[in-house]
């Protein structure tokens, strides 16, 4: 019940009743209702920079940031795999392809190694799972390095690659006349009788009998340089450089199957069997030199002989008999 409220009319000498203007009742009215309402804004905004106080776009905000956590774990585990996979990688270039070709092994400190530069994720900080982004930012640059370093290496081996197998195609590797049983070899490498002065003297290479017209073949592929009569004794012949050093001679020819400046593959006929120049019977001489060195041809004949052959024209060629140039 509202209280009633009086006032001293000194006039009459008497206790008046304070009666309220309805406006102004109606204003306090309005004037309660507007305080209410600014209380409440101001409680709600308040509530609203509370942790206690979730409103939908939170809720959504919270959504997406835990989904992106999930994202971030799931390309840690993903970037594990290919650190695995990368490591491997590594690991068989070490530790094969760089053994196979004999060239330097990278050091995993080289490989591994981080950016020097300082403060390189500075503008990644100061967020909210900082941490994790950092983290995750710094294995993809890590991977993307790994990455780059494998790529070049493994660049470096296509090269060496091919190198190597320019190499096995240039080495002299195969008899330079055909001898499937064996029974062309004359003379081995090393001092044997002249057979025209009967001296022993050095004989810096292979003789292999065969009838005039027999075909001669490359042992490497190379450039032939020569194909001429000039060199004294040796008649008609070949000169092949193959390179690394490589250099085969074929004597006593009886006529060419190429000419100087033709490039020749292993097999390729340059030539046939004769008997000109200083030479006593229809035979091939043929001769190895290594970075301008005579060498044993024998140790050159692992591209079309099995090892029991091998050791078979090993006897023959190593037997002292007489040349036959």
């Amino acid at each position: 019940m509202a209280k009633v409220k009086y006032y001293y009319d000194s006039a009459n000498l008497a206790f008046r009743k304070i009666k309220t203007r309805k406006r102004k009742k109606f204003g306090y009215v309005v004037l309660f209702l507007l305080a209410s309402a600014l209380f409440g804004f101001l409680t709600f905004v308040v509530l609203l920079n509370t942790p206690y106080f979730d409103t939908p776009k939170d809720r959504v905000l919270e959504r997406q940031v835990e989904n992106l956590k999930l994202n971030y774990a799931i390309l840690n585990k993903k970037m594990d795999q290919i650190d695995d996979v990368i490591e491997d990688l590594e690991d068989r270039d070490n530790n094969l392809y760089r053994v196979y070709f004999n060239t330097a092994a990278i050091p995993i400190d080289e490989r591994k190694s981080g950016y020097s530069k300082k403060n390189r994720y500075a503008a990644l900080q100061g967020y909210d799972n900082s941490t994790l982004v950092i983290n995750t930012t710094e294995r993809v640059d890590a991977l993307s390095k790994e990455l780059a370093i494998q790529s070049k290496s493994l660049d470096e081996i296509v090269k060496l690659a091919k190198a190597k197998s320019q190499l096995l195609s240039a080495i002299p590797a195969i008899q330079p006349v055909k001898n499937e049983n064996l029974k062309r070899m004359a003379s081995g490498f090393g001092y044997r009788t002249d057979p025209f002065t009967k001296a022993k003297k050095m004989h810096e290479g292979m003789d292999f009998t065969a009838k005039s017209g027999t075909p001669i073949y490359a042992t490497g592929d190379g450039v032939v340089e020569r194909a001429d009569n000039t060199a004294s004794g040796y008649g008609n012949h070949v000169v092949i450089r193959h390179g690394y050093g490589y250099e085969t001679l074929y004597a006593h020819l009886s006529k060419y199957n190429c000419r100087p400046g033709k490039s020749v593959k292993r097999g390729d006929i340059i030539g046939y069997v004769g008997s000109t120049g200083r030479s006593e019977a229809p035979h091939l001489h043929y001769e190895v030199h290594k970075n301008g060195k005579v060498v044993n041809p024998l140790n050159f004949y692992y591209g079309n002989i099995s090892a029991v052959e091998y050791v078979a024209i090993s006897k023959i060629a190593n037997q002292e008999n007489q040349s036959l140039d």
